[in-house]
């Protein structure tokens, strides 16, 4: 059918997918996948972010987007773009629920039928990047996001944890799951690894540091680098501001810029 060749087509011109995963929630994955799309940006290439966790879709927040009707074309969906040079693209399970809040009690076949046509059906056009962002945990939606993808192709994880040894745990299973799956890991990012003070700019370990070093250890995945928590930069997004603009002043930028480069030196290397 044509419809099925086309959604081939809505990859064909993306050179690059990347899966950005963490065990568990509240370790602030998507607000890295945002940060590591700006970065991406900042080096010059154009990005789509495909947001698919159902479980509360929080980029179109953080990228001032609100939430968008979204048209259709021949193609599939149409995304949304965050800049007029069409160089930030965002797609978002939550623009197409009536209310978001009900896909959480759906049952797993509806969700991975969902999960299956959104990521093919989106109409991406040209791009180098396409980070996804995951739901938490190593359920069927990730399976469901895996083989869709696969149909084109992955270049790989990025697995997010925080320093507590809790939270490494979760991320062994992501391992495992990247392992079966025979998902290549570009890499680990340590997040929130530190506190940046808003007034002197200060970076103190509040928690056990070095969790996302030992797990790359571990598993001999490359260490990708620690992300610091930075207060101004929560605040803006939580305030509405433009995060895209808070972005290159925060104290995280060097930290992801270190991090969107070995991504795009792990990716070249392969």
């Amino acid at each position: 059918s044509h419809r099925n060749n086309s959604s081939i087509g809505n990859l064909a011109q993306v050179r690059h997918v990347v899966l950005v995963l963490s065990g568990k929630g509240g370790v602030g994955k998507s607000t890295l996948t945002t940060e590591l799309a700006l970065a991406l940006r900042h080096a010059g290439k154009k990005v789509g972010i495909l947001d698919v966790d159902l479980c509360g879709p929080s980029i179109p927040r953080m990228l001032c987007v609100g939430r968008q009707d979204v048209h259709q074309c021949d193609a599939g969906w149409v995304p949304v773009y965050t800049d007029a040079q069409k160089s930030l693209a965002l797609m978002s399970i939550g623009f197409l629920l009536e209310n978001p809040d009900d896909a959480v009690v759906w049952r797993g076949p509806k969700k991975t039928a969902l999960i299956g046509q959104f990521v093919s059906d989106v109409a991406w056009g040209e791009l180098d990047f396409l980070l996804v962002d995951t739901p938490p945990g190593t359920s069927d939606e990730h399976l469901a996001v895996v083989e869709n993808l696969r149909k084109h192709k992955v270049d790989g994880a990025i697995l997010v944890t925080t320093p507590q040894a809790v939270s490494t745990g979760d991320v062994r299973r992501e391992i495992t799951f990247c392992k079966k799956t025979g998902l290549r890991i570009l890499g680990i990012v340590e997040n929130m690894s530190g506190f940046v003070c808003p007034h002197c700019s200060e970076c103190s370990n509040i928690f056990s540091k070095g969790g996302g070093e030992e797990l790359a250890k571990l598993s001999g995945s490359p260490f990708l680098g620690c992300i610091p928590l930075d207060p101004q930069l929560s605040t803006s997004v939580e305030e509405g501001k433009d995060f895209i603009q808070a972005f290159p002043e925060s104290a995280t930028f060097s930290a992801i810029s270190h991090i969107a480069q070995a991504v795009l030196a792990n990716i070249a290397a392969a």
